[in-house]
């Protein structure tokens, strides 16, 4: 009876350890990502921290509108782990409880203008968000070839229905275009010259509006636009592809955002959404992104791709992010008003 209690005794803590094994292995395998990020990142970063970790990612693709309702509805009960991009200050703003705090000790290794210091989100890249993608055969075709400087440019009676353009209450690339064209189409920054311009650019898309990032670069290169307006990383991409595309960087100036990621409140699976944040920021990833068609936020770390200005050949400037931030709901409806408005005239 004794050696059946000590047998019976081990098999319980057997059991319990293997039970507990369990928990910790799913803990290591698996993590959950929603990302709107380019096929670029995701299929050179993902698979990279998958062979360092040994853990496997369950990637879900949509579009940053789509990713933070979803992760609204799903917070009494989360299903992911990870933001993987799209992720700033007006996001998190918007959406205060959805994510949590952490901060990774690679933070260090960032330029220290880009360091989380709100606690919710780390910054990895940066993002050119003020591009053109033209076109050529198209462009050509109007007699524009070289006229296509700007955003000014875009006004000129030839492009009208021809320009692909996103939603901004729902794209983030979208938003910051806007934002882009507010803080350099004015007198002044955000000013009411900028938004007469941006009513002009509205009345230019003659009800064209793209829900999607990727079809706006996708819809140039396949030849339903002339030019779109998006955002560096998958216009590089497409003209280092061998694309019949010119990537053009507006005269009137570029911004260049952060871009962030986060950890989802009460996920599944903590530990492993914090090791991706430390893999992001470390120099194994930094380097990684310095060959892409993306800049990380290392600065240490210089671009390698050759079909990538240097910020010396371009007009960088700089944007009041917290005014933005908290102005974007506010923008975002006067955007969705004045769009069904100039439509309804049609």
């Amino acid at each position: 009876m004794k050696l059946f209690k000590l047998l019976l005794v081990a098999m319980l803590a057997l059991a319990m350890l293997v039970g507990c094994g369990g928990d910790k292995n799913e803990e290591e395998a698996v993590l959950v990502i929603y990302s709107p990020n380019s096929d670029t990142e995701v299929e050179n970063i993902i698979p990279a921290f998958e062979a360092k970790t040994g853990i496997t990612v369950q990637l879900i693709s949509a579009g940053t509108g789509e990713c933070t309702t979803r992760l609204d509805a799903e917070k009494a009960n989360p299903q992911c782990d990870v933001m993987f991009g799209g992720v700033n200050l007006g996001v998190v703003t918007q959406y205060p409880d959805i994510f949590q705090e952490y901060n990774s000790p690679n933070e260090k290794l960032i330029d220290e203008n880009y360091q989380n210091e709100h606690g919710k989100f780390s910054n990895y890249m940066l993002s050119g968000s003020g591009m053109l993608i033209l076109n050529n055969e198209l462009v050509d075709k109007l007699g524009l070839t070289g006229q296509i400087n700007g955003y000014e440019d875009l006004l000129n009676p030839a492009l009208k229905g021809k320009i692909a353009a996103g939603n901004p209450a729902k794209s983030s690339s979208a938003w910051a275009e806007l934002t882009n064209m507010l803080l350099v189409m004015g007198d002044e920054p955000y000013d009411e010259k900028a938004w007469g311009y941006v009513e002009k650019f509205i009345e230019q898309l003659d009800g064209i509006q793209l829900d999607s990032s990727s079809a706006i670069y996708k819809g140039v290169v396949a030849g339903e636009y002339a030019v779109g307006v998006s955002y560096e990383d998958p216009c590089i991409a497409q003209l280092a592809s061998g694309a019949d595309v010119t990537c053009v960087y507006p005269e009137e100036g570029t911004v260049w955002l952060p871009t962030g990621t986060a950890i989802v409140a009460n996920c599944p699976h903590p530990n492993n959404a914090k090791a991706f944040i430390d893999f992001l920021l470390s120099e194994e990833c930094q380097q990684i992104i310095s060959k892409l068609t993306i800049r990380g936020t290392n600065s240490n770390i210089v671009p390698s791709n050759p079909f990538m200005k240097p910020f010396s050949e371009i007009n960088v400037v700089y944007e009041d992010l917290e005014y933005t931030a908290a102005n974007k709901s506010a923008w975002q409806e006067r955007y969705t008003n004045l769009k069904a408005d100039i439509d309804s005239r049609k």
